[in-house]
C-alpha cells in the first residue's frame, strides 16, 4: 500500500536541489544530484537497502565497492528513529555523515495549561530506548506539576493490528478512567498500534500526539473516526509559498523518471497506465496537479519533516561549498576536474554548518535538540472521516531568554465526538430533532481527566491508600477547621 504523503518528502528534497542547481554562488559548475531508496519496515530490509546504495549491485558485499564510483557525501534518513538508526549503525563504520529528519527530541517535558483538568494521564510509548529516555523525562516533570500517570503501555514495534497482545492492551486502555491519552513513536514503531485505534473506533478519549503521527485512512466506511479531536504538537516552521507553487508544477511528463507520479495520475486522474514500464499511456484529465488531490491524502503544504529535509539538503550543500572552498586554497585541480573526496572529511565541516545554523532558512540546531524549542498545537478535525484537516489552534515555545510561552484559542477545538455525544444525549435526549444542533461540548467544554474531583469547601483530601497522589477521597474537615477553597 501507498503512502501518498510520504511522497511529500522526495518533493521537498527535489524542490531544495532544484533551487541550489539554480543557484550560481553556491557550488558553482557543479550539479548536484540524489538517490532515493524506499525501505521496507524490516532491519533486514533496512540494512539491505543500505548496502545496496553504497556497493551498487543487487548481491552486495559489505567491503566491495566493484566498480561503484558514483559516491554520496552523505546519507539523509527517516522519518522513523528506529530506522535510521539501524542506517546509521552501518554508516557509522564507514565515517559516512548521517542527516535525519524525523523527531530528534521530546515535546512534553513542560507544564501543561490543562493541568487543572488533565491531571490523570495514560502513557503509550515505544517499547525501545526511545521509550525508556522519553518515560524518563515525561514521569519526572508530570510528577514536578501534579500530572499523575494513570497508566503506562510500552509497545513493541513488531505488533501489527491485529496481534493478541495489542488486543489485550487496548481493552486495557479504553476500560481506563483517564480520557486524555499521550502517545510518542515513531512511523514504525507505533503503525499497528494506530491502525488497531483506527479500526476501534475511541471516540471517548482525548489523544495527545507527537507530530510524526500521521493520518490513517482505513475508516472511510464510517461517519465517526478514532483521532477526530486529537492534540498534535509539531515543531513550527515557516510557510513556503515557492514549495506550494513548485508542486503545482509537478507532473509524470516533467519527470519521466519518477515511477510514483504515473501511480498518482492513474489512480487519481484517470490515465491509462503501463504496467510494464510505469508510464501513462493517454486519456489523462487536462490540467491535472497533484494539488487538487484531497488533503488528507496530500497535502501541497510543506510538512515538518519536509522542512527538515529541505534544511538538512541545505546544510550539506553549504558544507560541501566551504570544503571546495578550502580545497581550491590548498590543492587547486584543474579546470573540468571533479572534486574528490572521502565522506568523512565532510564531518567537520557539516559539524560546523549546523552549529552556525548556516542554512538558508536559518533553523537553530543544537546536539540533539532545538536550542529554542517552538511547536505549533494542531487540533485533527476528521468528522466526517474523510475531512483530515490539522488546523493550528495555538502555539507552545520555550527558551533560555523568554521563558515559557504558551497561547490556545479553545473556542476552535473540537473535541472527539464521544464527548460531545455524551453531552448532546445528557441535554437534549428529548428532542431527536435537534440532537446534532447544539455544539457546545465541541467549541467551549474541556473534557475533563482527573481521577478523583475537586473537594467542595468544607471538604478536604484524603489520600487513597496504595493510589497515586492525583486519587484521594474527600472527607469531611474536623471541627473548628473550615476549609474555604476547592482542591
Amino acid at each position: 500500500m501507498y503512502k501518498f504523503k510520504n511522497y511529500q518528502f522526495v518533493l521537498a528534497l527535489m524542490f531544495a536541489i532544484e533551487e541550489i542547481n539554480r543557484n550560481p554562488h553556491l557550488l558553482p559548475n557543479t550539479t548536484v544530484g540524489y538517490d532515493i531508496y524506499n525501505i521496507p519496515y524490516t532491519e533486514k530490509n533496512i540494512l539491505y537497502s543500505a548496502l545496496l546504495w553504497r556497493t551498487g549491485i543487487i548481491n552486495p558485499l559489505p567491503n566491495c565497492d566493484c566498480g561503484h564510483k558514483r559516491k554520496s557525501p552523505a546519507v539523509l534518513t527517516g522519518p522513523s528513529w528506529s530506522a535510521s538508526a539501524h542506517i546509521g549503525t552501518l554508516l557509522k563504520l564507514y565515517k559516512i555523515p548521517q542527516l535525519t529528519f524525523g523527531p530528534f527530541d521530546s515535546i512534553l517535558n513542560d507544564q501543561t495549561q490543562f493541568n487543572s483538568l488533565w491531571s490523570w494521564v495514560g502513557l503509550i510509548l515505544p517499547d525501545d530506548h526511545r521509550g525508556t529516555q522519553i518515560l524518563s523525562e515525561l514521569r519526572e516533570n508530570m510528577e514536578s506539576n501534579g500530572i499523575c500517570i494513570a497508566f503506562l503501555k510500552m509497545i513493541s514495534g513488531t505488533w501489527n493490528a491485529f496481534s493478541n497482545a495489542l488486543w489485550k492492551n487496548m481493552e486495557k486502555i479504553e476500560e481506563s478512567s483517564a480520557n486524555v491519552i499521550v502517545i510518542y513513536g515513531d512511523v514504525i514503531s507505533i503503525h499497528g498500534l494506530m491502525r488497531h485505534i483506527v479500526h476501534l473506533l475511541v471516540t471517548w478519549k482525548v489523544w495527545v500526539l507527537n507530530s510524526s503521527w500521521d493520518v490513517d485512512t482505513h475508516s472511510d466506511y464510517f461517519m465517526v473516526e478514532s483521532f477526530h479531536g486529537s492534540l498534535i504538537f509539531a515543531h513550527h516552521h515557516e510557510e513556503m509559498v515557492e514549495f506550494m507553487n513548485f508542486v503545482q508544477t509537478v507532473n509524470p511528463y516533467k519527470y519521466p523518471e519518477d515511477n510514483y507520479l504515473p501511480k498518482f495520475w492513474f489512480l487519481f486522474f484517470k490515465c491509462s497506465f503501463s504496467k510494464f514500464n510505469c508510464q501513462l499511456l493517454d486519456n489523462c484529465q487536462p490540467n491535472a496537479s497533484l494539488d487538487l488531490l484531497p488533503r488528507h491524502l496530500f497535502d501541497p503544504a510543506m510538512s515538518e519533516e519536509g522542512y527538515n529535509i529541505y534544511n538538512a539538503v541545505y546544510a550539506v550543500v553549504y558544507s560541501l561549498h566551504e570544503m571546495n572552498l578550502q580545497q581550491i586554497q590548498t590543492q587547486p585541480y584543474a579546470n573540468g576536474e571533479e572534486m574528490v573526496f572521502s565522506p568523512w572529511k565532510l564531518l567537520p565541516f557539516l559539524k560546523n554548518t549546523i552549529m552556525k545554523s548556516h542554512v538558508r532558512r536559518h533553523t537553530v540546531i543544537d546536539v540533539g535538540r532545538n536550542i529554542a524549542a517552538k511547536y505549533d498545537i494542531l487540533n485533527f478535525w476528521n468528522f466526517p472521516s474523510g475531512l483530515g484537516l490539522k488546523v493550528k489552534v495555538g502555539s507552545y515555545s520555550l527558551s533560555d531568554d523568554q521563558g515559557l510561552k504558551f497561547s490556545l484559542s479553545e473556542q476552535m477545538i473540537q473535541w472527539p465526538t464521544g464527548f460531545t455525544k455524551w453531552c448532546l444525549y445528557k441535554t437534549t435526549h428529548e428532542d431527536a430533532e435537534d440532537y446534532f444542533h447544539d455544539e457546545s461540548m465541541t467549541s467551549k467544554d474541556i473534557p475533563q481527566s482527573v481521577c478523583s474531583g475537586s473537594c467542595r469547601p468544607g471538604f478536604r483530601k484524603a489520600a487513597q491508600e496504595g493510589k497515586a497522589v492525583c486519587c484521594f477521597d474527600c472527607s469531611p474537615c474536623a471541627d473548628n477547621e473550615i476549609s474555604n477553597e476547592t482542591g
